[in-house]
């Protein structure tokens, strides 16, 4: 069975805590959408604000292939007519195939919020969409508040669809609107609403009560056939209706055609593609498109998977765009050690007894504080050192910080001196704190005999305290990313010294690179050979 979709992303996800999108994000977002196979892109209120009423002014140029493009809006207000209400016009003049109205379906509201009569508000939805129908628009009537309006007072609500119905809407779609209730209700009401009305009926499910995906495919099979919700479940307090769950599990746990097979592939990168947009970290642990939705710790299960996948995965990553990962950590069987060397193809090149040594390495280091899952430049760095274990590019030989700090302004100062294969360098340099200090030091002695490194950039740092008890005399674990513009990797520290814990995600970070340097620069692989004969 055919489900349509629409995505509300860029309006009820705008809603959400700390998102904020600009009207360039909107429309690149839109764009993906589409490419995703998205029917209908909810673009946002365009009566509400300047910044949506600009998306639309700009979106009349998109030239979408398959998504219609959306204005919301509600009812013409009590007090006008409809053909000279402001937020009615403002949905026209969006010039979108596609309106969304929503209108009060629960009695509390009715008398609460609008305070009219039932009959009254009978009437603002029935001529709300009868004009816009006469108008040549497409109509989804957002029934608002059904659930709670249906367990309140059923006949009203369910008159209130009567009148949508009547005047033409094209789509019938119950919103959960404060998302309480659960999935056995929303199953019941469903199949009562299926029996009545004929044409499309649709699901629009809050998270409040963390049931809006369970309530999403619910409703779908009690006969809706049209969803609503947001990427990576963006909304308003606990948020919509999670889509990315949604399309996966009605394509491939229920056999439905969403936005087909060949699309789904793309779900996880537009998934990361949004979550990018909105300033928020992609959250791990989400189903199907999260970064540790395929992701396997504990040894049996790796020792599993290399057998065959479908031991620990309820699907093949690869459909829904998402790839299998294997994590290092003091859980890790030889499994995970020799799942990685396949993954970095070099499994040949490590015998089992090497393996093992490499294994107990990481365990002790996990022990210390050093967790590998985040930092895979430092486990391929670990396995670079046990293939060439007598490799040096450099060595320190000592290192000074000095920082002076006023009540307005500090200045770091740090000398860093290195023994290197030509001898002995020292530089000295001014920086933004101790960590920018020394990473201008090393740089500056290592510039000659390695020019390289000057490609290499830190673009993310973080530092985590593991033993909060101890205060400031805590051990601490430090996390940098780094990039080469070409790709990216992290290198992880840990000390009870932050300076010195940064200094060793630095180092290993720089001697990564010089290490696949070496594989590819035939007069940097000589120097260090020379440089290993030495020492």
């Amino acid at each position: 069975m055919k489900i349509s979709v629409l995505d509300t992303t860029l309006r009820d996800g705008t809603q959400g805590e700390s998102i904020s999108f600009t009207v360039e994000d909107k429309i690149a977002i839109a764009l993906k959408l589409d490419e995703l196979g998205i029917d209908y892109i909810e673009g946002g209120w365009p009566g509400s604000n300047p910044r949506d009423k600009e998306f639309f002014s700009r979106a009349k140029d998109l030239k979408l292939k398959h998504a219609r493009l959306t204005a919301f809006g509600s009812t013409r207000f009590a007090k006008n007519r409809v053909d000279q209400d402001p937020n009615v016009k403002a949905l026209l003049e969006a010039g979108t195939p596609t309106i969304s109205i929503f209108g009060k379906t629960w009695d509390l509201h009715t008398r609460r919020a609008l305070k009219i009569s039932e009959e009254e508000n009978l009437k603002l939805i029935f001529e709300t969409v009868r004009y816009l129908k006469d108008h040549g628009k497409e109509v989804i009537f957002d029934a608002e508040h059904f659930f709670d309006g249906y367990n309140s007072n059923p006949a009203f609500a369910l008159r209130a669809l009567e009148a949508a119905q009547k005047a033409g809407a094209d789509i019938l779609c119950l919103c959960d609107t404060n998302g309480g209730t659960l999935t056995g209700r929303v199953t019941e009401i469903v199949a009562e609403v299926r029996k009545r009305f004929d044409g499309i009926i649709g699901i629009h499910a809050h998270n409040d009560s963390d049931c809006a995906v369970a309530n999403t495919i619910a409703a779908v099979e009690q006969g809706a056939t049209h969803i609503q919700g947001c990427m990576n479940g963006y909304g308003e307090r606990c948020g919509n209706a999670n889509l990315c769950s949604a399309i996966a599990n009605l394509e491939l746990k229920l056999g439905h055609t969403v936005i087909g097979p060949e699309r789904l592939t793309n779900l996880a990168p537009v998934a990361r593609f949004i979550a990018e947009l909105a300033n928020l970290p992609l959250r791990g642990d989400q189903p199907y498109v999260g970064h540790s939705a395929f992701a396997h710790k504990g040894g049996v299960h790796v020792s599993a998977i290399l057998r065959d996948a479908a031991t620990y995965e309820h699907v093949d990553p690869a459909r829904v765009g998402n790839r299998q990962r294997v994590l290092l950590s003091d859980l890790s069987g030889r499994a995970n050690i020799l799942y990685k060397l396949k993954q970095h193809g070099i499994a040949d090149r490590l015998d089992e007894k090497a393996r093992g040594e490499l294994l107990e390495r990481i365990k002790h280091m996990e022990y210390e504080g050093y967790e590998l899952e985040a930092a895979e430049g430092t486990f391929e760095l670990l396995v670079r050192e046990a293939l060439r274990p007598g490799v040096r590019f450099f060595e320190l030989l000592s290192s000074e910080i000095v920082t002076k700090v006023d009540d307005n302004d500090s200045l770091t100062r740090a000398t860093v001196v290195l023994k290197a294969q030509d001898g002995i360098h020292s530089a000295t340099a001014k920086g933004n704190g101790p960590v920018h200090a020394l990473d201008l030091c090393l740089r500056k002695c290592l510039s000659t005999l390695y020019p390289s490194i000057a490609e290499v950039r830190l673009t993310d740092y973080k530092v985590r305290v593991l033993e909060p008890k101890k205060g400031t005399a805590a051990r601490v674990r430090v996390l940098i990313e780094w990039s080469d513009h070409q790709r990216s990797w992290s290198t992880v520290g840990v000390s009870d010294n932050v300076i010195e814990a940064s200094w060793r995600a630095m180092v290993d970070a720089i001697r990564l690179e010089l290490m696949r340097l070496t594989e590819t620069d035939e007069a940097l692989s000589k120097a260090v050979e020379d440089y290993c004969w030495g020492v």
